[in-house]
């Protein structure tokens, strides 16, 4: 019996750890002092009131023989696939129902995805990036080269000469960066991903964050994308999925390679190593497509993105450098001082009681920068921003 050594090659996920560890030593020796924190990822929120009904409804169902369900198939019910393509056809994007795969969220099909590519394959990763397309790269032994997000570039690296790649990641709006690609600088990704003839996973799990209708919300809404991408997106930010877990993933029918069809290798893998999502969650992500539903989710977005004009107008105020904020949950700003991410962290900590989350922990190049959420309690976004211009 051997292990997969590759395992051994990943790094320890210490910063969520750490950032426990330092926060629980600062209440230890201030039990008085408030900890505000503006560095989770999870929303606040509570379900949009049309989800909770619907579910509640169909837990109903499941008690009674005549509605009750059993096994249902493995890439989503009709109804909910269904109500997935028509909110794309709104985007001016034409999907057939067997393009969409319903699953329990992005980070599984983003790491499960990978099941159907050679392990041979050359993988482009943005730097600063999210953890799992690194992590689940190394897992399997994948060759990994970076695109380098900075300043200089807004944190939205493009093509560069000279870089191969089969496989490549984009986020946008991006985790955990806040800045969201524009039309043109898709484009100039999707020409390259045609012309390396790789396949782009684009991760839109923020899409409903976008607020600038010049923006695309979907790679499918640029010429070409069908041919060369999948999509991920979640139900978790957009209406508040985190605890009740589901998404969905988009592959396109014209997507090949060697003349075989990826929708069919993902329906195939999907319907041999995952269960399907639960018949009563799917009622709830359901309603969240419904004209009521989206006003409900809209309201909860609105909250958050009003806590990040709140967060956005203080740096602007203080004169701090940041991307992020005006499409995104995510405020993503440079360390003032000169600090470094884990000492600007100590910083705000030991002076504000304000928690973040240090950029270096996103790849060498977040460090000496740092991110902050929306994500939180408005009265507690305010009080965390007074204290950051006192200090500051």
């Amino acid at each position: 019996m051997k292990i997969n050594e590759n395992y051994s090659k990943l790094q320890d996920s210490y910063l969520f750890s750490t950032i426990a560890k330092k926060v629980g030593e600062y209440t230890a020796a201030n039990p008085n002092n408030q900890v505000i924190r503006l560095g989770i990822g999870d929303v606040t929120r509570p379900l949009p009131p049309s989800v909770v009904g619907a579910m509640q409804k169909a837990v109903g169902e499941m008690g009674t023989a005549e509605t009750f369900r059993g096994y249902g198939e493995e890439q989503g019910y009709d109804f909910l696939r269904n109500a997935v393509r028509d909110y794309y056809t709104a985007k001016s994007v034409i999907l057939d129902g067997n393009e969409i795969f319903i699953s329990d969220g992005a980070k599984s099909d983003l790491g499960n995805i990978l099941d159907i590519f050679s392990q041979e394959n050359t993988v482009l990763i943005p730097n600063p990036v999210y953890p799992v397309y690194l992590d689940t790269n190394i897992m399997r032994g994948s060759k990994v080269v970076y695109i380098h997000g900075n300043r200089d570039n807004n944190f939205l690296p493009m093509p560069e000469d000279g870089v191969a790649a089969d496989i490549i990641y984009l986020c946008s709006p991006n985790n955990p960066t806040g800045a969201v690609y524009n039309r043109d600088q898709l484009k100039k990704w999707v020409d390259y991903a045609l012309e390396q003839n790789a396949v782009i996973l684009f991760d839109s799990a923020y899409e409903t964050f976008i607020r600038d209708e010049s923006l695309p919300t979907s790679i499918y809404q640029i010429e070409g994308a069908r041919h060369c991408a999948i999509e991920f997106c979640s139900l978790s930010k957009t209406a508040g999925f985190t605890g009740t877990r589901c998404g969905y993933t988009v592959v396109p029918q014209e997507l090949t390679h060697g003349g075989v069809s990826l929708n069919k290798l993902w329906l195939r893998r999907q319907t041999t190593k995952f269960n399907g999502v639960p018949y009563i969650v799917q009622r709830g992500a359901e309603a969240v497509f419904t004209p009521q539903g989206m006003r409900e989710c809209r309201e909860n977005i609105d909250y958050y993105m009003a806590n990040a004009a709140v967060i956005a107008g203080t740096l602007d105020q203080l004169g701090i450098w940041y991307v992020g904020g005006e499409n995104a949950p995510y405020i993503w700003l440079q360390c003032p001082g000169g600090l470094g991410s884990w000492e600007f962290f100590d910083f705000l900590l030991e002076n504000a009681g304000v928690v973040g989350t240090p950029g270096a922990g996103f790849g060498t190049n977040g460090e000496g920068f740092f991110r902050l959420t929306a994500f939180g309690n408005r009265e507690n976004i305010v009080t965390a921003m007074e204290k950051i211009k006192k200090i500051l």
